[in-house]
């Protein structure tokens, strides 16, 4: 799969069949939505292809209002966006800066020069509420009749159904925020995971046992950043870890803002293996991409008086965490993830 930041590239496909949107998640609707996509651009001869923007454009709007509360919370970083569009089988994703500019491109203007011009759109795949263009003037009947004067055709797919429920992105983050992981990964249809590069943090966490008990290396952890403001999934949780070793590991995991020891607002993902492998040595993982995959909530974040009352919650999480992962491990090792064919 290739990417491109705008779209003006050499190495971009000269014509193509499309579709928009920002894919936060990429849930089961979506996967449905790229599968037909494939399979039109196929027939066609085409490779496929999906636009989307950064920033979000509820995030831009939110921000020119001065009023950040009003941004969604992200579901995924674009990486992670990235890798599940590429493991659906899409030959291209063109991410577009969502600016003042475009913005303020009318409907009309935005086929023109972006489907058109830009991308070389022959077919245009959006969903039932797409909408375009600025002060979102333009439809899907405003893009139909666009399509039949340049020369492309235009599809809508309607919503996408698991047990009754719409799949959206509002309702992964739905259940991302109540805590209800089993959902989110129902609609999902694979397991919440975040990815990232692991960084160097303050190595507090291998003083905080230490601090208490005298233990080693205390609550060794792997830190990842989380490169959006708000993230739809905040607490302490049961995970997996992809990437340290042959197999996943398991943890213990916060995502937040570490309100006992900083008060910058960053949101990181920190991951405190149950069982470090010895081949990585002490620092052995600081540079490598791993995945975690947020299984069970235990609990939401808190403010502890102390780093002694943060070790000891810490170390209750630990123990929450080993009874979970021993209780569902034969679940987890028969399916991590659906293939493609099962999600769809």
């Amino acid at each position: 799969m290739q990417v491109f930041r705008g779209f003006h590239h050499p190495g971009i496909a000269p014509a193509c069949a499309l579709t928009i949107g920002n894919f936060d998640g990429v849930h089961r609707g979506h996967q449905a939505m790229l599968a037909l996509l494939r399979s039109e651009a196929q027939h066609r001869g085409l490779p496929s292809c999906l636009l989307s923007f950064e920033p979000h454009p509820r995030d831009f709007f939110a921000q020119r209002l001065g009023k950040p509360e009003l941004a969604p919370a992200r579901i995924a970083p674009l990486r992670d966006k990235l890798s599940e569009l590429q493991r659906c089988g899409i030959d291209q994703v063109v991410v577009l800066r969502f600016d003042e500019t475009l913005a303020a491109l009318s409907a009309q203007d935005f086929i023109r020069e972006v489907l058109v011009e830009g991308l070389g759109a022959r077919y245009v795949l959006v969903g039932d509420d797409f909408r375009f263009g600025a002060k979102r003037q333009g439809d899907y009947a405003t893009l139909d009749a666009a399509g039949a004067r340049e020369g492309f055709d235009v599809a809508r797919m309607m919503s996408y159904e698991v047990h009754g429920l719409r799949v959206s992105s509002s309702a992964v983050r739905e259940a991302l925020g109540a805590g209800d992981m089993e959902a989110a990964a129902r609609l999902l249809g694979r397991p919440y995971s975040i990815s990232g590069h692991v960084v160097h943090g303050q190595k507090l966490g291998r003083q905080l046992n230490e601090s208490s008990t005298g233990a080693g290396d205390g609550f060794r952890t792997l830190n990842l950043r989380f490169p959006h403001r708000k993230s739809a999934a905040h607490g302490i949780y049961a995970v997996r870890v992809h990437g340290l070793s042959d197999k996943p590991l398991g943890g213990v995991a916060s995502l937040g803002v570490r309100p006992t020891v900083e008060e910058a607002g960053r949101i990181l993902l920190e991951v405190h293996c149950l069982d470090w492998p010895a081949a990585l040595g002490r620092d052995g993982a600081y540079g490598k991409i791993v995945r975690v995959e947020l299984l069970h909530k235990l609990r939401d974040e808190a403010r502890y008086d102390g780093l002694p009352a943060l070790s000891a919650a810490i170390a209750r999480d630990v123990d929450q965490a080993r009874a979970y992962l021993a209780a569902h491990s034969a679940s987890y090792v028969k399916v991590s993830r659906q293939t493609t064919r099962d999600r769809i």
